[in-house]
Order: C-alpha cells, then structure tokens, then sequence
C-alpha cells in the first residue's frame, strides 16, 4: 500500500508520551474522514482500519451494487459490471466493501491531510498543558531560566513547558542569568491561540503563602494558619497568623529561634522583611498589632459603608512622639500595610499635640490637596510636624521638589506662626 508519507507521520508521534494510543486512534481517524468527506462528499460509508504503532492504515469504502445506468450516488452505489470487476459473483443489492489506496486521494491530499495530522496532535498537546497547569494555579513551581527579554524571563521546566517570569511580577532586586532556577506562585494560565500561556509570579501575596506552607511545617499541617497578608515585593510585608491550639504560639513558631524559620523565606524574597503578627478578631488590638513595631498608645475606630469606601473605616491612632516613626516607616511603608493588612484607614496623632497647632487642611485654599497628601504619606498632619522637618530630608521622603516644599513651608509660618 502507498502509505510512505502517512507512516512517516505515524513514527513522528507513536512515541510521544504525551499522547496515549487510543487518543491518537481518534485524531488519526477524525483527519482521515475529513480528508475523505472533501474527496468524496461523505465519510460514512467508509470503515478505516489504523495501527499507530506499525504506522499501517487500511480505507475501505462500503457500496451497494444497482443495475447498470441506474447509480444516483457514485459514492454510495457501484453499478453492476464495475462490482463484477472487482468479484465476478456480486449480485444487485450485494454490498462491495473496496479498499481506498492513498494515492487516489491525490498527492495534494496527502500533504495536507500530514499537516492536519501535525496541527491536530499540536492542539492536543497543548490542550492537555492546558489543563495541566490550571489546575496548579495558586501552586509553587520551579523552573530554568532559558533566556531574558527586557519585558520578560522565558523559562523551562523539566518537560520543555514554557513558562513567562514578565517584569512586572519580578521582584525589584531579582537578577537572573541563564541556567538560573526560579521559583515562583503559578499565577495564570490561559489559552492564546492554541497555545498556553503560563505566567510565573514572584509578587503575588500567594507566593508569600505557599513558602510558608513549604518551610513552616505547622503551616503546612494547618495547625497555623494564615488570615491576612500584606505586601510590597522586594521590601516589606505584613503577615497575619493565628492557630486553634492553645499550646502554640504561632509568631514563634513562624519566626523560629532566632528567625531560623523565615530565614529562607526572606532569602527567596531578596531579603524581603517579614513582620508575622497575632491576628484577633479585637480590631482595635489587631490595628495596635499591624502597626508594629510602634508602640500605639489608643485607637479610635469610625466605620464607613465599605462597598462605598473601599475601606472597613477609617482609624486614629494616639502615639508618643518617638514612636510615630517607627509606625509610619520608610516612606510611609509600614502604615501603608498596616492599612492593607486591616482594612482601615489610619492616621496617626501624636501624645500632646498643642493646641496651638493646626492641621494641615486648614491650609487646603493656599497648599494643593495632592502636596498634603504626600506629607500625610510620611505620617505629616499638622503645621508643626512639617515646620520641624528638614527639607532635605522631605525631599527623600516624598514625591515633592525642594522649592514646592519650601513653598509650603513659606505659607504655614506667614499663616499659622502670625
């Protein structure tokens, strides 16, 4: 039988472990009648007989025999003295089955039918990759650095899957060269095309999570668990835990002595600093908790409609003037997940604020709304904080130049020192 290019086909892909037998039984199949239904009109009257293994295939097409002239469908009928050429005994109404060559289908058939055989076990493949790394979503996964765009690290696991490290879920002190392998939180899977596109994640608060399962053992064994995470990748975050036994201290048991525990954690996130804090259910304990290492003196909470807000409500917290740094943190990092963490907003008072001493919106006419809010970011509400300040200093903490600062500086001794 010619059948060369078909079995070369076969042996392309008998040996694909990705593909079972049965599987490629039905590919091979569905391409052979859809190669038949453009050749002849229909497919059903056809039976094909495959072995993937040897690479044979065997078409034979079913057909009843009419009286001659009489064959409405060529394909379907066969008039009585072409039937008898093929078996002398036939008789009208007999059934002849015929075998198909290949070759009658045409060479140009046959090359396109291999290429639709090509893309149908390519489709395959990647519907299965597919699904195979839907599932994982939300799972760690390792993988080789394979090269290195300027948007994106393209990496390889150890079946030849491609995975995407893009820029934006890198952390900021992550460098990779090629052979590199890279941990990360599977972040998406979706189908492009017919193509799966698989995109790693370093950031995700996932990320964060799932170490934990893996280097906390009582995290993994659900004897701690985790109830919040805030984060900003490659500098700080805030984890909040909790456990049922009564007999573990869950922060200990995370750290570990000495911070032998999240030691490798903080390692993998580029020396990430890892606050682990008690969560409870006390809300005012918890913002006094998220706040760490301030030592916060009160806490006032006012609720808002959170669907409208975005926030559960807003919070002042009352601190003693050496400790509103500490709560605020380098450029405001610290409240900003403090915020997060706890669904509040917070806004941090001083011990023993002067009466004397006015807020910064009382400036709003003559100071713009966004240059308050940048010194409210470092934890600045009143006329006085930002008086005491050094511009030099505001310049490195805030978004703002030195003459806007100066500016503002101008205004509050003319308008609040008179």
């Amino acid at each position: 039988m010619e059948n060369i290019a078909l079995i070369e086909s076969f042996s392309e892909f008998k040996d694909n472990k990705s593909i079972d037998r049965v599987t490629l039984m039905a590919i091979l199949e569905e391409v052979f009648r859809a190669a038949l239904k453009r050749r002849f009109g229909s497919d059903e009257n056809f039976d094909i007989i495959i072995n993937p293994d040897k690479g044979d295939l065997e078409i034979w097409r079913n057909r009843i025999v009419v009286a001659d002239g009489f064959s409405e469908d060529d394909n379907e009928e066969i008039e009585l003295a072409e039937a008898k050429r093929i078996e002398p005994d036939f008789e009208i109404g007999e059934d002849v089955s015929e075998e198909v060559k290949l070759i009658d289908l045409g060479r140009r058939a046959i090359l396109a039918l291999r290429q639709n055989l090509i893309a149908k076990i390519h489709e395959h493949d990647s519907t299965n990759i597919f699904k195979q790394f839907k599932e994982l979503e939300g799972s760690i996964y390792s993988a080789e650095v394979h090269h290195i765009r300027h948007n994106a690290v393209i990496l390889l696991d150890d079946e030849g899957n491609e995975i995407v490290l893009p820029k934006s879920e890198q952390i900021r002190s992550d460098f990779f060269r090629k052979g590199d392998s890279v941990r990360g939180v599977i972040k998406s899977v979706e189908l492009r095309g017919n193509k799966p596109a698989i995109i790693l994640s370093r950031t995700s608060p996932d990320f964060l999570v799932k170490l934990f399962e893996q280097e906390i053992p009582e995290v993994f064994d659900g004897l701690i668990t985790i109830e919040r995470v805030a984060r900003i990748p490659g500098d700080k975050a805030k984890v909040a835990v909790d456990s049922y036994d009564d007999r573990i201290d869950p922060v200990g048991a995370c750290v570990g002595v000495k911070g032998s525990r999240i030691h490798g954690i903080v390692r993998e996130l580029g020396n990430e600093n890892i606050d682990v804090i008690n969560f409870t259910k006390n809300e005012p304990l918890f913002v006094a908790r998220a706040l760490s290492p301030a030592k916060v003196t009160s806490v006032d909470i006012k609720l808002y409609d959170e669907e409208k807000n975005g926030k559960k409500g807003r919070v002042s917290v009352l601190l003693k003037p050496e400790e509103v740094s500490k709560a605020i943190g380098r450029s405001g990092v610290n409240i900003r997940l403090a915020s997060e963490l706890t669904g509040y907003e917070i806004d941090v008072q001083r011990e023993g604020l002067e009466e004397e001493d006015v807020e910064l919106t009382e400036f709003s006419d003559e100071i713009e709304a966004w240059v308050i809010a940048e010194f409210k970011k470092i934890g600045l509400e009143t006329a006085k904080s930002v008086l005491e300040k050094d511009v030099s200093m505001l310049v490195q903490r805030t978004d703002l130049e030195e003459e806007t600062i100066l500016d503002v500086q101008r205004v509050l001794r003319e308008e609040f020192e008179e």
